[in-house]
Formats: C-alpha cells, structure tokens, sequence
C-alpha cells in the first residue's frame, strides 16, 4: 500500500479502498523522480473528478476527453504537459485493467493533443553560453561555476546536479567521473573533463563528502536557489532572455554538441534520452542552414561541379 505521505496527499476519501489500492498498484511500477511526477499527475487528475463529484474509476471516454479540454482551454497547459498528464492516466487505466479492476480503459481512445516537434524551450546560443562561462568562472562564488559547468557541459539535470555528492566522485577506466543519480534512480558515469573537474574541485574545496554545490547558508544547493543564481549570471554577463532558468543549460548541452559536429546517437546517449526523437527535439539549430546537408553533397560532388 501506499505510505503515510503519499495517502494523505491524494484527494482519496477514506473509504475509498479499491481506488486507493489501484493507485498503490500503479505507483509501485516507479520509483525516484518517476514516482513523484507520476503521484503529482494522479493527484491533479483525482482533485479534477473530485471536484465535479466524479469517481476516477468509473470515468468514461468522453470525461476523460473534458479533463484534457479543460487542461487546454481552461488551464492553457503546454500541450507537452497535456500529453504528458494523458499519458500517465492511460497508464494507469491499462494497469487496472491488467490487475482486474476496471474491463477497460476509458483513456485508451481520447485524442492526445499535438505536440511541436521542437522543444518550447530556447537553448543558449554559443556566444551566450560562453558569456554565462566567463562570468561564472570569475565569480567570487566557485559554486557559480561549478553549477553553469554541470549543467551545461556535462548536461545534468537540475535535481542530478543538486542531488550530486562529493563521495559521488571516482575514477574508472583512467577517467575521472562523476556517478549521477538519474531519473529512475538510473546510475550513470559522466566523464569529467579537465575544465569540469577543476571547477568542481574548487566548489568543493578540501571537503571529503557531502554535496557538491552549496547556497549561501553552506548547505545543499536545491534548483530554486540554482535558477536565482544563474538568472543573478545571466544578468552580470549581459545576455538577455526572457526567462532564464536551469533547463536551458541541458538544452543548450545538446544543441551546441550538434552544432559541434556531435553525431545524433552519440549526443543521445551523453544526454541519456531513451529515444533518439527527444533528442531531436531539444535541435533548436536544426533550421541553421549552414549545417544543410546540400552542402555536403555539393562539396562531395565538387570534381563533376
């Protein structure tokens, strides 16, 4: 069953207990962060029927396809967060039907709204990037540095590079990595170039554990200290964005390696996507004509041209 946190978070009446067991079902195929983000649709989704005196479990298609339209029309979510919120109900109406709760699922059939092939999200351009480098390497702070060098040179997710402990450093194979903490609880080495690996040392100093990126205070960094800092960079190196906030460094680590001349797979991989497409997603310079491929053909082709 589900523990005493996760009970009292969702809008379950007590004397619900079929649905609270379906949940707990459901919740036990995740873990880590997976398990949160999911927890954190369900409960949105059980406060929504809750609302209209509605019980999850006996929803049809067509109320399924209401809570979406409300999603779009009425919440104006991203129409990744709508397809994302729809993805964990088919989920987990299909585990239901596997464990023998519900005969079918009524979310099998609703209309999951477009998607953009590119990601909303605008990565830094290059000499942005190398602007939000400098000045953080010449920040009286060494955790400035060391957190613009996680995040966008080795590509870390936020709660990866504020979860990240000095005990998380080692070596293997003759390189120095760092052992991340993924999504999934999912353990991956990244290799630290020199640059990297001298930025953490100086974040870290002569400290044998604990975490790698302090606040203010000396304790763990957490992302919304992350982002009042990066936004703090961004400001003193005179780039100018809209909203800056740490998701545009992971953005900006995939980018600059396909611009970089980085083979897709191999950029799929160092960012840890399970599927090639989000990689392609995050391409925002896949419209940067000097990478158009006529050229390497005309080039090819240059003796008969």
């Amino acid at each position: 069953m589900m523990d005493i946190y996760e009970a009292a978070t969702l809008p379950i009446a007590p004397d619900d207990t079929l649905l609270r067991l379906a949940t707990a079902a459901h919740l036990a195929r995740y873990k880590g962060r997976s398990r949160e983000h999911v927890l954190s649709d369900l409960r949105a989704y059980f406060g929504w029927c809750k609302e209209r005196g509605q019980q999850p479990l006996g929803m049809t298609r067509a109320q399924v396809e209401l809570y979406v339209r409300w999603m779009q029309e009425v919440q104006h979510y991203a129409p990744s967060t709508v397809s994302r919120r729809l993805s964990v109900l088919v989920v987990f109406y299909r585990t239901c039907v596997i464990d023998g709760i519900l005969q079918h699922s009524p979310a099998d059939y609703v209309r999951r709204p477009p998607v953009p092939a590119e990601s909303p999200t605008l990565g830094l351009g290059h000499l942005q990037f190398e602007a939000m480098l400098t000045r953080a390497r010449d920040s009286a702070n060494p955790n400035d540095f060391a957190l613009v060098a996680m995040l966008g040179l080795l590509g870390l997710r936020i709660f990866e590079a504020c979860g990240a402990n000095v005990e998380n450093l080692a070596e293997s194979h003759g390189h120095r990595v760092l052992r991340v903490h993924g999504k999934g609880d999912k353990v991956a080495l990244t290799p630290l170039p020199p640059a990297v690996g001298r930025a953490i040392d100086r974040a870290i100093d002569s400290r044998e554990t604990g975490p790698i990126l302090l606040n203010r205070a000396g304790t763990r960094m957490d992302r919304h200290a992350a982002t009042r800092r990066l936004r703090r960079l961004a400001e003193q190196a005179g780039v100018q964005l809209p909203r800056m906030h740490p998701h545009m460094l992971r953005h900006t680590y995939v980018t600059t390696m396909l611009d970089a001349g980085v083979p897709l797979r191999d950029a799929q991989i160092a960012a840890r996507h399970a599927d090639p497409r989000t990689t392609m997603r995050y391409d925002r310079a896949r419209k940067n004509l000097d990478r158009h491929p006529n050229y390497i053909l005309a080039a090819f082709m240059a003796s008969g041209t």
